[in-house]
């Protein structure tokens, strides 16, 4: 089974990612992580996706789609993937189709999240990640603390915030998403493989909920 995950920054698709890969088996592939881990090692793919990621710019297509497809071939994604963070184009888009024709896959859900943009905005700024690599953990300093201030429950690891996380870097994003990324939503309509949920605390309806009901409706298929 092949899952994409929608949504502009801050909606909760690595929450709702993380879980349903916990409930389902299927693996988790954030492009946003593989960038993340190459600028920590400042490979080459590192340093060129660093100058378009810490002005809250898109890494180019060409570049993000040789990654995906590269990955999509190791033995852990063969029972099923979870996308998150590709495409964000719908020329990504377009590429992913052609490449999983080829493959004689399909992708079998679109999930879009979406929230309001004031809870979106407070939800990032206040986002601290786990730097162990093999953790990832996220928590929010207001809504979802740790137990310790600036410590992983889970691994004991270091908490940090993104680059990309501080409040202008977000708006950037904010606004990228809706000009080049929010296309998709129209795209994978037409293909009637979209499912769009709200996510905001106003309502009570989190990643949690989110991800029991999307592991509900995969069982019952």
């Amino acid at each position: 089974m092949i899952i994409i995950m929608l949504g502009a920054p801050g909606t909760g698709k690595g929450t709702v990612s993380s879980l349903l890969e916990e409930k389902t088996g299927y693996k988790q592939v954030s492009t946003g992580d593989i960038f993340r881990q190459n600028i920590k090692e400042q490979t080459e793919l590192g340093k060129i996706a660093d100058s378009y990621i810490s002005k809250g710019n898109l890494v180019p297509d060409d570049i993000t789609i040789g990654i995906v497809e590269n990955r999509l071939e190791e033995d852990d994604v063969k029972k099923g993937v979870i996308l998150d963070g590709f495409p964000r184009t719908v020329k990504q888009a377009e590429a992913l189709d052609t490449y999983l024709q080829e493959k004689g896959r399909k992708i079998d859900m679109v999930l879009n999240l979406t929230t309001p943009e004031d809870e979106i905005i407070e939800r990032i700024v206040n986002r601290r990640v786990c730097s162990n690599q093999q953790c990832k953990a996220v928590y929010n300093v207001v809504m979802n603390p740790p137990k310790q201030k600036g410590i992983c429950d889970k691994c004991g690891g270091n908490l940090t915030q993104r680059e990309d996380d501080k409040e202008e870097t977000v708006k950037t994003r904010i606004n990228n998403y809706i000009e080049q990324t929010s296309p998709l939503v129209e795209y994978y309509e037409k293909k009637g493989v979209l499912r769009t949920e709200v996510v905001s605390k106003k309502i009570n309806h989190l990643g949690k909920q989110v991800a029991d009901e999307i592991e509900r409706d995969i069982k019952n298929k």
